[in-house]
């Protein structure tokens, strides 16, 4: 009998990464025996969508395999950034790990990047969503059952009356014309609190909106330098 593939899981805390490894763990050809997650050394937070540590150490419990953190500074650039990666998959290869699961849908270039990095690391990428129509994936992700919250948004793209709203069918035939409903343009992130993957929900309640501004990189123009986000703060609750 074919052995599995031993698999890791690049685990955001959203939506994307809650469906594509619910998709994955029913594949018996993988065995997904790690959750990696990047986390900012200086507050404690997810990448991007600004989770704490606390809210990603709940879920990775609750789905009950094992967390790889990676810890970045603040201000990295590029080129430490592929270096700590590099690191730490080269301790992933020497553990047994030959593949990689990510929940990317449809950005090519972003997808040959990964693919590209990892080669050379002798690690191979799979992709559960990809090319799937991102209407359906929405509503398949509601109504699998999962839960989920938005957690940040492009303020050039979506209101602060967006971030901290329950991501389910009303929240979505509410976005703006242009917006892609699994946000995979970058345009909103989530934090997924319960679904199919879970033992349990992750109790938390809603803190504070925060609005931030980050330089836009290769940005030329003095007006366009900046990018803001909208951030919905969640507090962890003890269980």
């Amino acid at each position: 009998m074919k052995q599995p593939i031993k698999t890791y899981f690049n685990w955001s805390t959203g939506k994307d990464s809650a469906l594509a490894l619910y998709y994955l763990l029913q594949d018996k050809n993988y065995s997904v025996e790690a959750l990696l997650s990047s986390i900012n050394t200086t507050h404690k937070r997810v990448s991007m969508h600004g989770i704490r540590k606390e809210l990603l150490t709940a879920q990775t419990k609750s789905i009950g395999i094992k967390a790889k953190l990676i810890e970045l500074p603040e201000e990295v650039d590029m080129a430490t950034y592929e270096r700590i990666m590099a690191d730490q998959v080269n301790l992933l290869v020497r553990l047994g790990f030959k593949l990689a699961a990510f929940g990317d849908i449809f950005l090519e270039d972003l997808r040959q990047y990964r693919e590209r990095q990892l080669k050379v690391l002798n690690i191979d990428c799979i992709f559960p969503l990809w090319k799937r129509d991102t209407h359906e994936l929405i509503h398949e992700f509601i109504d699998l059952g999962f839960k989920a919250i938005v957690v940040s948004v492009q303020a050039n793209k979506l209101g602060a009356e967006f971030v901290g709203r329950e991501l389910d069918a009303q929240f979505i035939a509410n976005l703006p014309a242009g917006v892609d409903p699994c946000g995979e343009n970058g345009e909103f992130h989530s934090f997924c609190y319960d679904g199919p993957i879970f033992k349990k929900p992750i109790p938390f309640e809603r803190g504070e909106k925060v609005y931030k501004e980050y330089k836009k990189p290769n940005s030329k123009a003095l007006e366009k330098q900046n990018m803001g986000f909208w951030y919905q703060d969640l507090l962890p609750i003890e269980d």
